[in-house]
């Protein structure tokens, strides 16, 4: 950890270095020719160095008023550049052959994470906890040594993409995949893609929408889907007629709300899914109770048996919302009829103002997902039958019983304690009519 935070520092240098020296940074001194010569920067002192930035003018008025502008802020740049500068003059990386880590990768997602944590509401569409993450490819890998490709289809920065890379014994034959609607997050997903060191050939990345313009309808089937598309958006629903015949959504007999596309997202990863391929979709709670359009696809899903478990997770995990949201894990080849229900809302550590899923969170979830059997308070594997007994409704508290934490009290000791009361107020109600008796007879006496 203390590496990938010195690269991080030395990473955010560099981009900003960097950015200065697109538009020429020069240091040291003017020379005779109006331009400074570049000096080695470690050798001087921070009040000791100038720094400045030279853009070409010629004919260019736009320039020129901005190269001004620049030099009017030179001194406060100085400062600040030539210390970083400096400062990772003097880190000590150590050697890098020692480590195993994903150095730059991490450093970048480091930054990511840090900035999405600080960005609110916003920071939750493009970047999904690292734990989370973890979660979710786990349970797509469990039970497999080898996968065909990778997909997302609301990729946001690629951290999703990028857990499935980081399982050693699961062999991912064809690279990852991925879509996403925002220029800035689609940028931010290829960027990772490099600095995790995953080679051009093998990641496609796609910008667009998802429900109205997929791609790589080609490259389908995928044995694994991981998502984590935006909670009930609006989209154009039935607003367009021909979305109907689409096949990705046909299936179910009808669109999801215009209200509500969270079953869009599901019913496409769905039809992007091999037929021994697991996905594993971050999902609103509401969506698993909600009537109309959303039962009936609900139907669709539990009837044909796709619904392979649905897992409470606890509130407060992600970036700019408290909700607790729940993991709904499709499979196309199931060997039962049966669907997992898994109550993990208590399976997390407070680490400020938000939760977290530890280490030995992920194991004990991944656990009972493997096992598939009921634990009490935890699990209840239960069968289509009993499903359409609940109406097709598939939150996990309908079928988990919740532990009843409030103190037990034995009715048999609490009336003997309050008759005991009753007695020992009973004595003390004689003992103190004896005394203001002794009172008032003094009183007459006087």
């Amino acid at each position: 950890m203390k590496l990938v935070k010195k690269l991080t520092f030395a990473f955010v240098a560099t981009l900003a270095v960097s950015t200065l020296t697109a538009c020429s940074l020069y240091t040291g001194i003017p020379g005779r020719d109006g331009k400074e010569k570049v000096e080695e920067v470690t050798h001087k002192k921070p009040n000791e160095l100038n720094i400045g930035v030279s853009i070409s003018t010629t004919n260019n008025p736009y320039f020129v008023s901005m190269n001004n502008a620049i030099k009017s802020m030179a001194k406060e740049k100085n400062t600040k550049l030539t210390s970083i500068l400096v400062g990772i003059s003097e880190l000590n990386f150590g050697n890098f052959e020692d480590n195993h880590i994903d150095a730059f990768g991490d450093a970048y997602e480091y930054l990511i994470s840090n900035y999405a944590s600080n960005a609110g509401k916003s920071g939750g569409e493009f970047f999904t906890p690292q734990t989370v993450s973890r979660l979710l490819a786990r349970i797509v890998v469990d039970g497999k040594d080898k996968i065909n490709k990778v997909y997302d289809p609301t990729c946001g920065s690629g951290s999703l993409l990028l857990q499935m890379r980081k399982f050693e014994g699961v062999e991912i034959e064809e690279g990852y995949y991925g879509q996403e609607i925002n220029m800035t997050n689609y940028n931010l997903a290829r960027m990772n893609m490099f600095l995790h060191n995953v080679n051009y050939n093998d990641f496609s990345i796609k910008r667009g929408d998802t429900l109205l313009n997929p791609f790589h309808g080609e490259e389908r089937p995928f044995d694994a889907i991981v998502s984590n598309p935006p909670y009930s958006i609006k989209w154009i629903g039935d607003a367009d007629p021909t979305l109907i015949n689409d096949e990705r959504f046909a299936p179910a007999g009808k669109l999801a709300p215009k209200s509500y596309a969270d079953y869009a997202f599901i019913m496409h990863s769905l039809s992007y899914l091999s037929s021994k391929g697991r996905a594993a979709i971050v999902c609103f709670p509401g969506i698993f109770y909600r009537k109309g359009a959303e039962k009936t696809i609900r139907k669709y899903l539990v009837d044909n048996n796709f619904v392979d478990c649905i897992i409470q997770l606890p509130s407060n995990l992600f970036f700019g919302t408290s909700i607790a949201t729940c993991i709904m894990v499709l499979k196309k080849n199931k060997k039962d009829n049966t669907t997992l229900f898994i109550d993990a809302s208590q399976k997390c550590i407070k680490v400020t103002n938000n939760n977290r899923l530890t280490e030995d969170n992920i194991n004990e979830i991944v656990n009972i997902f493997t096992e598939r059997k009921d634990v009490q308070y935890t699990a209840k594997l239960a069968s289509i039958e009993e499903i359409q007994e609940n109406d097709y409704n598939l939150s996990v508290s309908t079928y988990v019983e919740k532990e009843d934490t409030r103190e037990k009290i034995d009715i048999k000791v609490l009336n003997q304690q309050i008759a005991e009361i009753v007695e020992r107020e009973n004595k003390l109600r004689l003992e103190i009519d004896k005394i203001i008796l002794e009172i008032e007879g003094d009183h007459e006496w006087y």
